[in-house]
């Protein structure tokens, strides 16, 4: 694409309940067929002015007849004055990515899960707007989109609002072309391509300035018959010359035609990227259905019946390779109107096995019952309907296949008359309803018919089924042209050419239409369409030896294509799932090491895709060779999650990596490497892709053996990339040298959120980098310095940086060397800062002095809400000056205290805060030396307190006179939820006086009595109780 500023930033069908198949399924042609009827492009004088709201911007007349020739051609159905929002906001693109360019559009979206990944969007009434006060608005603008998500509603959307003078207001004239259109001419100079969509420019024409101001608009390049071809195109710049079309359209798009003009083109991915990036100065696309969208577009097609709109959501649900499709606003109607139908007209006996569909070529087998009428299928077989069913069934596969299954191997989407003729398609069956709901006709500008199936895959489906058919009894290559080849006989044969042809097929053109041919050999399938299109029990004889030959595909190459995945999913379609199910279970059991062959990889990167297991994060931890994860790469691009933990994976593994995170296609958001091999030069090969990579967020690292130079080319990377925001190097060497490293990234970075650096040996010296970082830092919130060597000097120099930071949220000094004089520093910051919640000195050195001190901070401090103290030689003097600081403060939430020797004293003075505290919901004194006179006293700060919801106890000796004051404070408290009393010498005595207690409470949904030598009648006694008293706590003894 040229070079352009980028700025951050359902279409749901109308449906109604037909009371028959043949209704129902004219309604979904209807909403398919946004390249028909109301949708069509073709220029007709208007028989009548509609309600235009708005004047014309100029006094021009032709150009107020044009702009109420549009609203009259263009209708006014309810989308079109109010598009959905996914229509009206687009996604902006930096280019077309190597899926796109090479696979087929189902293959995009089940790669991708049916997401996209651009965060920018432009409004549809800025399309065409510069992006900034500097930059220049777009000459060339591209449009993507899979089939049937909606690019041609898109065009009309945007041509009726501009009529209205709503959107576009910088175009006085806007000019819109199909190529359908296009497709009938041989030649075609500028001038009459204008007038023919513009009929009311005159003999004189259009003045220069007028055309500096119009938008010429090319819906659908890849149905254009001729592909444009940029390097071989003769420059023209006669305007009045007539050349052939698709030249004038590539020197259109050069400027050398029309260079005032502004272009705006919508086609699927792979055609778009016929045209140069170079020339395109803006590439938008258009997202799919979300979940929601989903849901709200089937209750528009069943509006008065909630229960069946919930019941065909469950079913495309239940299946996630079909409900990824339904991101697909056709494919979505397409689902939800045979899933109706079936629900509407529910099989007999005979037919109850064979639903709801599950696999695709199911759905479209279902759609062709409904599209033949559906219910005589139920009646007897003597009936002479069934016989007539069965006869429009093959008849139909006949005229339609031909023309579908050729247009397929040609690449052809859209038909003419002359097209039908050559294949010698009876045009006057085209004119039959039965047709009608599989293609869909409209005239175009030279008034000639056009015709094309309303969606890709149903010319697909009826071209696998005319395959299946004729290769029975066919005796040639049917892929062969001419019709001559070496002589093949037998459905095997043509099968395996069908194979070898989708496999070899760059584009992937012909997978789903291997994936259908599959599908009829199914046992299923063969049942619900015997009669009508093929014959009962044919299946039997091919599918053990097709499902043979598709895994006979599955080669040992270096990398698992998209074709081996294809494979999989005509195994599925044929229902032979064995090799997929073993792989699911190998991966859900931990024990995808032994798995290694062909078959097994392009099985995982299928289940990569699809599988419940698989789909949240790939879990891919435990032996997994460098063989294997080299020929997953391509696959592994598209995963959201990527856990690769404990693999033994070296630095090569990490330029592998390094190679997926660099390519424009990543998805991957987040990956952990934690616990292999990985040293300086793995690190360097990641951190050469972060420059690059505009996907990940999380990147952990932890366990590895990354050092300084490591931690350095980390932080340079950090000083560029915009998209991570949690990086994790726990547990490895990047001592000072590297903390250094990453605080100057953290001078410049402002994405990073959570850095985590515990055990790495970082002293001081790291510390105060780190400090001096947080000064001008206003991103991270969380860090991380855990078991390092940083003292009293490290800790003033951060805790002066918390007085001016105003961003971190957690910091964690857990297992480091502060003593008393540090924690003066971190009261003297505590008493500043105003924004941090959550701090853990576990297992430093404070002593009595410096917890005082904290606590005196604490009183009045009003931001915190975390404070972990434990195993820091803390004893009673300390814990009543925190006592004291609770009564006042009323911020923190949770306190941990264990493993300090308060004692009763210290339990005491805690639990007379509790008293008049109402902001504590979690304290743990662990080992704190308390007994049963610091029980009694928490038990009565318990029948008051009416917040506290986690007390821990365990390791004290409180005994039965401390589970007496405890219980008896259980009969009245009702905000208690946990309760740890575990090893505190309880014996039955007192365990049974607490499980008797929780009759009158009703919030305790756990309590730990390990430990307390309660004895096994004992422990059955006490479960009893509470399952009598309190049925809704867990007991643990």
């Amino acid at each position: 694409m040229r070079k352009q500023e980028l700025r951050p930033g359902g279409e749901a069908g109308q449906g109604h309940a037909a009371s028959s198949p043949a209704e129902q399924v004219k309604a979904l042609v209807d909403l398919l067929a946004g390249k028909g009827g109301q949708g069509s492009q073709v220029p007709q004088p208007p028989n009548r002015t509609p309600e235009c709201p708005l004047k014309p911007h100029g006094n021009d007349l032709r150009i107020q007849r044009h702009r109420e020739a549009l609203l009259s051609r263009t209708g006014g159905g309810p989308e079109l004055g109010s598009p959905s929002p996914r229509l009206t906001s687009l996604l902006l693109v930096e280019g077309l990515t190597d899926l796109q360019l090479r696979e087929h559009d189902f293959t995009q979206v089940e790669a991708t899960r049916g997401g996209w990944c651009s965060a920018k969007t432009i409004a549809l009434d800025r399309l065409f707007l510069p992006l900034s006060r500097v930059s220049i608005p777009p000459r060339i603008s591209i449009t993507i989109g899979v089939a049937g998500v909606g690019k041609t509603t898109l065009v009309r959307n945007f041509v009726h609002l501009w009529a209205r003078g709503q959107v576009g207001k910088d175009f006085s004239l806007v000019l819109p072309l199909t190529f359908r259109d296009l497709n009938t001419h041989e030649k075609l100079s500028a001038d009459r391509l204008l007038r023919s969509v513009f009929p009311h420019a005159g003999e004189a024409g259009l003045a220069s300035t007028a055309l500096s101001k119009a938008l010429l608009v090319l819906d659908g390049l890849d149905e254009c018959k001729t592909p444009l071809d940029f390097s071989n195109t003769v420059a023209c710049t006669d305007p009045k010359k007539e050349i052939q079309v698709d030249h004038l359209i590539t020197n259109i798009i050069r400027g050398n035609l029309f260079p005032e003009v502004s272009v705006w083109i919508t086609s699927r991915p792979g055609a778009a990227g016929q045209i140069p990036g170079g020339l395109v100065d803006r590439m938008t696309e258009i997202r799919g259905f979300s979940e929601e969208e989903i849901k709200t577009c089937l209750e528009q097609m069943f509006p008065e019946d909630p229960v069946l709109t919930g019941w065909v959501l469950s079913q495309v649900q239940a299946d996630r390779a079909l409900y990824l499709m339904c991101t697909v606003p056709a494919f979505c109607r397409l689902a939800g109107a045979a899933l109706g139908h079936l629900h509407r007209h529910r099989p007999g006996p005979p037919d109850a096995e064979l639903w709801p569909p599950r696999t695709l070529c199911e759905l479209y087998s279902w759609y062709f019952r409904m599209a033949l009428g559906g219910e005589g299928q139920e009646k007897a077989k003597a009936s002479p309907r069934i016989e007539q069913l069965a006869l429009s069934g093959r008849k139909l596969v006949g005229t339609l296949g031909r023309l579908a299954f050729h247009g397929l191997v040609r690449k052809k989407y859209v038909f003419y008359e002359p097209d039908l003729k050559v294949l010698g398609v009876d045009l006057a069956l085209l004119q039959t309803a039965l047709c009608g709901r599989f293609l869909q006709r409209e005239e175009t500008l030279a008034s000639a018919a056009a015709y094309c199936f309303t969606h890709l895959s149903l010319q697909e489906f009826v071209a696998a089924a005319y395959y299946c058919s004729a290769s029975k009894r066919a005796i040639f290559d049917l892929f062969t042209e001419g019709g001559v080849s070496w002589p093949r006989l037998g459905f095997l044969t043509h099968f395996r050419s069908a194979a070898q042809r989708a496999m070899q097929a760059e584009d992937g053109r012909l997978d789903v239409f291997l994936r259908f041919l599959s599908g009829l050999l199914s046992p299923r399938v063969n049942a619900l369409l015997a009669g009508s299109l093929l014959t009962q029990g044919e299946h039997q004889g091919y599918r053990a030896q097709v499902a043979e030959l598709l895994q006979g595909c599955l080669r040992p190459d270096v990398a698992v294509c998209a074709r081996a995945v294809n494979v999989l999913h005509c195994l599925r379609e044929l229902q032979h799932i064995e090799l997929a199910r073993s792989v699911e279970g190998a991966v859900a059991s931990g024990g995808l090491a032994r798995l290694t062959s062909p078959p097994h990889r392009a099985a995982l990167a299928y289940l990569l895709q699809v599988s419940d297991v698989c789909t949240p994060e790939a879990p891919l931890p435990l032996h997994l060779g460098p063989g294997v994860l080299q020929s997953l790469l391509p696959q592994l691009l598209y995963c959201r999650s990527l856990r690769l933990d404990t693999n033994q994976f070296q630095d090569p593994v990490m330029d592998l990596l390094g190679s997926v995170l660099s390519g424009k296609d990543c998805r991957i958001q987040r990956i952990s490497l934690a616990e292999n091999q990985i040293s300086n030069k793995g690190a360097k090969a990641l951190a050469r892709s972060l420059l690059v990579n505009r996907s990940l967020t999380t990147l952990d690292l932890r366990s590895n053996s990354i050092g300084p130079q490591g931690a350095k080319a980390l932080a340079d990377a950090l000083k560029i990339n915009r998209t991570l925001a949690s990086l994790s190097l726990q547990s490895n060497r990047i001592r000072d040298d590297g903390a250094r490293s990453m605080a100057e990234a953290l001078a410049a970075n402002r994405i990073l959120c959570v850095l985590q650096f515990s055990s790495n040996s970082i002293g001081d010296g790291g510390a105060k980098a780190l400090a001096e970082a947080l000064m001008v830092n206003q991103g991270l919130k969380s860090l991380d310095l855990q078991s390092n060597s940083i003292s009293d000097p490290g800790v003033a120099a951060l805790m002066g940086a918390l007085c001016t930071n105003q961003t971190l949220l957690s910091l964690n000094l857990r297992e480091n060397s502060i003593s008393p004089e540090g924690a003066q520093d971190l009261a003297r910051a505590l008493r500043t800062n105003s924004t941090l919640r959550s701090l853990d000195l576990t297992a430093n050195l404070l002593h009595d002095q410096g917890a005082q001190a904290i606590a005196e901070a604490v009183r009045e401090n009003h931001a915190l809400t975390s404070l972990h103290l434990q195993w820091n030689f803390i004893q009673a003097g300390a814990a009543k000056a925190l006592g004291q600081a609770l009564q006042l403060n009323m911020s923190l939430t949770s306190l941990d205290l264990q493993e300090n020797a308060i004692g009763d004293e210290g339990a005491s003075a805690v639990a007379s805060a509790l008293k008049v505290n109402t902001a504590l919901t979690a304290l743990y004194l662990q080992v704190a030396s308390i007994g049963a006179p610091g029980a009694q006293a928490l038990g009565e700060a318990l029948a008051v307190n009416r917040t506290l919801e986690i007390l821990d106890l365990r390791g004290n000796t409180i005994e039965v006179a401390g589970a007496k004051a405890l219980a008896n404070a259980l009969k009245v408290n009702s905000s208690l939820r946990r309760l740890n009393l575990q090893e505190n010498s309880l014996g039955m005595e007192g365990a049974i006086c607490v499980a008797t207690a929780l009759s009158g409470n009703h919030g305790l949904r756990h309590i730990n009595l390990q430990g307390n030598h309660i004895g096994e009648s004992g422990a059955r006694m006490i479960s009893e109780a509470i399952k009598t008293n309190a049925p809704l706590c867990t007991v643990e003894m």
